[in-house]
Order: C-alpha cells, then structure tokens, then sequence
C-alpha cells in the first residue's frame, strides 16, 4: 500500500521535470529521514516527493518480529523499489539485512547523527541515580543485556510502541525510564526529553545505529551518480565496520551486539596527521551475566576486514555461546531465565528496529 505526498515539481527552461520518487515507512521519524534526502534533492535542483509504503512491520506491530521474517521494516520497501514504484528508498540503515541484495545500490549515507543510546528517566535522573528496582523500558536485547551487565539492580522490561507513547510512560509514571536511540529523539526535535547519553563505555550502541541508507537500483548509473554527492566518507567507513563485524557474527539486528566505529586524527611519529577507524565491540550474555568486549584500530580503507577481524576476536573470546543462549527460546515450564540483579523479560515481541524505538 502506497501513499505519495506531493512536492511542487520544478519547472525548468518551461518544461516539468518528473519528481524522482522515494519511498519510506509512514511513523513521524522515517517521514523525516526521508524528508532530509528529498529536501537535499531539491536543494540540487531534482524534484522529489515522498511516498509512504505500508511494512509488514507496521501492520503488525505487536507481533513478534521473528514470526514476520527478516526485514520486517525494509522488505516492503524494496520489492516496491525492485517494480519501479519507487526511484529511492530510505532505511534506519540497522533495519537493512547484513547479506546484500545484488539488485540495489546504497548510493548513499549521509553524516551519521548521534549513534548513542539515550536515557529518559522521570525527575530528570541519570542512570547511576536510579534506584535498584527501577523499571526501565527498553525494545532491544542489547540494551537489556547492557543494562542488566551494569549490576544496578534495575527492572528491564519490554517497550512497544513509536517514540511518543514510549516516552508517554515515564511522563505518566508507568515506567521509570526508558532507553532509546539518540538519534530518533533528535530527527524529530525532542533532546530536551533525555536526561542522560549514554556513554559507549557504559552502553556500546547497535551497529550503524544513528545511519540512513539511501538505496536505489543497481542499475541507475544516473540516479547512484546524483545521489552519491550525498555521501559521507567516514560514516560510510564506520558503517561498513560495523555491519562487517556483525555479518561475520552472522547475527541479526536484534541480537545483544553492541559496536561503534569512529575516523579519527593520529599523528605519526613524524608529527604527520593521518586518519584512523576506531572499532569497540561487544556480545553481551541476555541476563547481563557476561559481557565480552573487543577493540581495533586500522585504516578507513580496510573497515571491512577490520570489522571481520574484529567479529573473529570476539568469537575465540566466546561471543558464539551467547549469542546461541540469547536465541533459546523460553523454558517449557515459563519460568525465566536466570539473570543478573532483575529477571530477564521475554524482548522477543518488542521491534528492535529504529523506527519505533
């Protein structure tokens, strides 16, 4: 199901040039990801106009995403995208599988907002002043694996539902405080709601969280041309690193992994500046009972293999039995599984995607 929202076309030497036409998800966040590329667009003289195709993700938003399939949030998307009812299509680019798909390009991925998690906690608390007990809402694995590592005695329960009504219920003090991604809060205007960033030391964020994708046919040389002006080098680098990690995981994007990846300036012993990728990595043990961490640090070119070799360290660590412990499903009886300070909640009906949270 489709729904365009129409910009005014360009006129140009007295003739219409045709809008090209990007597809997005119809919650106030994806409107306004994509509205920064169709904006961008016409800033370069291109038409564009938005068109709002339904997920099997939004019309199902309570079920459980792995009874949807992969891609609950993307699939939609690109089949409409591969039939040419779209030209464009942009992605949280968390949401996208890690296997690429041959028949589209990421033409582009603009400057990275805030990756890091955010606090939002009644009284304006921050997290170390939260009491044990304290019920935080948080929709990902990672995050309560995180949360539940810090051994601060809290409540980690599921959260559904978009950022409004998630932020509703620490206002209306059915939940202490949630946990969500910085960067949803900041495309739609609302940092004065955290009370906190959560430092990568405390909470590594999902990786490429806080990163659009803009996605085309592979075979548009025009399009991938125009579109790549938008392109930002050391996202896409830190992107790459992220998702190469976790593709080497062979992990999907609700599993408890945490990575940022950063290009920043050395100095060489010739007092020469140079640039650097930075990657931190974590599998976190569901319950909080263990948390492996890893780091690296090499050329912007290499950040492929760098997340490969990066994903391998965490595996000779012993990331693979987390990661299986953390996709066993419930015991038979419905008792939960042991956890760290607070019971480990059931996550697997929340979305994990950036969208919603």
């Amino acid at each position: 199901m489709t729904t365009t929202v129409q910009e005014e076309d360009t006129v140009t030497a007295g003739s219409i040039r045709a809008p090209w036409r990007i597809g997005t998800r119809g919650s106030l966040l994806a409107l306004t990801q994509a509205g920064t590329i169709r904006d961008a667009l016409i800033a370069v003289g291109q038409p564009a106009e938005l068109v709002v195709i339904k997920t099997p993700g939004d019309l199902a938003p309570t079920a459980p995403v792995q009874t949807i399939g992969v891609g609950v949030f993307t699939s939609a998307l690109r089949d409409e995208l591969a039939l040419g009812g779209i030209d464009i299509a942009v992605h949280s680019y968390k949401d996208l599988p890690t296997a690429q798909d041959p028949r589209f390009t990421i033409a582009a991925i603009p400057p990275r907002e805030d990756p890091r998690d955010a606090l939002v906690a009644r009284d304006g608390l921050v997290l170390g002043e939260l009491p044990a007990g304290a019920k935080v809402g948080t929709s990902a694995p990672r995050r309560a694996a995180q949360l539940r590592a810090l051994g601060l005695g809290l409540d980690i329960v599921p959260l559904r539902g978009n950022i409004d009504s998630r932020l509703r219920k620490v206002s209306e003090g059915e939940l202490d405080a949630i946990v969500i991604a910085r960067a949803g809060l900041s495309r739609i205007g609302r940092t004065a709601e955290i009370t906190e960033s959560l430092e990568p030391v405390q909470m590594l964020p999902a990786p490429s969280q806080g990163a659009l994708a803009v996605e085309c046919r592979s075979d548009d040389p025009q399009l991938i041309e125009v579109l790549s002006g938008l392109d930002d080098a050391a996202t896409r680098a830190a992107v790459l690193a992220e998702r190469s990690l976790l593709g080497e995981l062979e992990a999907g994007c609700t599993a408890p992994i945490g990575a940022i990846a950063e290009v920043v300036e050395s100095i060489d012993e010739d007092g020469r500046i140079f640039e650097e990728l930075s990657l931190r990595a974590c599998a976190a043990a569901i319950d909080g009972s263990d948390t492996l961490r890893a780091s690296i640090v090499g050329a912007p070119e290499d950040a492929a293999e760098l997340g490969r070799t990066l994903a391998r360290e965490l595996l000779d660590l012993g990331a693979r039995a987390l990661l299986s412990a953390a996709d066993e499903p419930e015991p038979e009886d419905g008792s939960p599984t042991q956890a760290v300070n607070a019971p480990a909640q059931d996550f697997t009906n929340t979305s994990p995607m950036e969208n919603n949270r």
